[in-house]
């Protein structure tokens, strides 16, 4: 029975983790606007198409979005992950984990 249980699972967990994966991206976005506004003092951070921008400041916020897209998420989906373990007893991923 418990491996029904098992099979089942990550199939529950699809639309939670659907919520969670649509809410750490707005966090992450609100993060970065105001980290950007910490570092630039600017309200929009720069678009690699902005043809007024230099490579520097562009890969700078590249980089500080990506960062702080990466931590944001992995945070949020550790925390589902393990709320889902807490409730059920099972991890909501396979044993080789990782994203696909």
């Amino acid at each position: 029975m418990a491996k029904k249980k098992k099979m089942k699972l990550p199939l529950a967990y699809q639309p939670l983790g659907f919520v969670l994966g649509w809410s750490s991206g707005w966090l992450a976005g609100l993060a970065f606007r105001k980290t950007w506004m910490a570092i630039r003092h600017e309200e929009d951070a720069p678009d690699a198409l902005d043809r007024d921008r230099g490579w520097g400041e562009i890969l700078l916020a590249a980089a500080v979005q990506g960062a702080i897209f990466a931590t944001v998420r992995s945070a949020v989906d550790r925390t589902g992950a393990k709320a889902i373990e807490r409730s059920t007893g099972t991890w909501p991923a396979s044993e080789k984990g990782g994203r696909d």
